[in-house]
């Protein structure tokens, strides 16, 4: 049996970040929306029921990466979406000592890796949607399950599962859906250098240590509004990210990406996330790829895509 997910990127409208916790995790703020750029995962059971293809102990027995964006993810267990599959194994068992079918993964790079756009949590999310098919006649898994594996194995990977745009506080795992009216025209700008998550975080904690960091901006109502109203202008005028800052610190070439797009035409330019990738708000597809075209010219190493938002969650092809 071969089944196949979709798996949608994301970008934070708003981003509000608070002093690190207890546990190490920052308190969040954030309004996330899906963009139309995917991968695809499949998930591949052995065809066969004898014994050799079933088994009581971990079932991926491989994952491949393949496509645009695939040099560096990793191939092996310390992917998220082989722990998805074998999180979701190990919630049909139970207490139980039950063979369950071994598989296969594949992902079609079409996201960014390591660019603030959740790609490997997408893929996390489409894993799990996949194995609870996969593993179905063994035992089910509700929506309610895979959400609460979903938030363990990372912050973003709930929000990828239900797509569309939503409310995320705590580690920003903790979800409530908004209502966004209209579409929404973007020119997303990656690089080819990667950013660390942790960095990122790490420096909002020593810049706001020196005082020069911002304070939290964790009041959400104003994007709420702008989404309400359908009109790009309105959300442009109110996009934040509190990790901009950091990001930037550590990543002054990203400065002359930001410039660039908004003197392309973009509406506004944020950096999505914790980074590099960084999100234009524009006001048609044509001034998108306007803002793309010169972005790459004036900046080597960059690639552009133009999409839209908001996308659904993880939908099964």
């Amino acid at each position: 049996m071969l089944i196949r997910a979709r798996a949608h990127a994301k970008v934070n409208l708003h981003l509000g970040v608070e002093a690190a916790r207890p546990d190490g995790f920052h308190e969040l703020a954030t309004v996330f929306q899906s963009l139309n750029i995917s991968d695809v995962v499949s998930l591949e059971t052995l065809e066969d029921s004898t014994p050799a293809a079933m088994t009581t102990g971990p079932v991926v027995q491989e994952l491949r990466a393949s496509g645009t964006y695939a040099a560096g993810v990793p191939e092996n267990d310390k992917n998220l979406a082989w722990r998805a599959v074998e999180a979701v194994a190990d919630a049909v068992r139970g207490e139980r000592e039950l063979a369950l079918p071994k598989v296969r993964l594949q992902l079609e790079k079409g996201i960014p890796a390591a660019g603030g756009m959740a790609g490997g949590s997408a893929d996390a999310a489409a894993a799990l949607r996949l194995a609870a098919h996969a593993f179905a006649d063994f035992g089910a898994v509700s929506e309610e399950e895979l959400l609460t594996l979903a938030a363990r194995l990372g912050s973003d990977v709930p929000f990828t599962l239900i797509g569309g745009t939503a409310l995320g506080t705590g580690r920003g795992e903790k979800l409530a859906p908004m209502l966004s009216r209209g579409t929404y025209t973007w020119a997303i700008i990656t690089n080819a250098e990667g950013l660390s998550t942790p960095a990122v975080f790490a420096k909002i904690d020593e810049l706001r240590a020196a005082g020069k960091g911002s304070h939290p901006t964790m009041d959400t109502s104003a994007v709420a509004q702008a989404l309400m109203s359908g009109r790009p202008e309105a959300l442009a005028k109110v996009l934040r990210n509190d990790l901009q800052a950091a990001t930037l610190s550590l990543r002054p070439d990203l400065r002359k990406i930001l410039d660039t797009g908004m003197a392309a035409g973009a509406l506004t330019g944020i950096v999505s996330g914790s980074g590099p990738t960084c999100a234009f708000l524009c006001e048609d597809e044509e001034t998108a790829g306007e803002v793309v075209a010169q972005v790459m010219f004036d900046n080597k190493g960059t690639r552009g895509i133009v999409t839209t938002s908001p996308a659904p969650g993880i939908e099964v092809i």
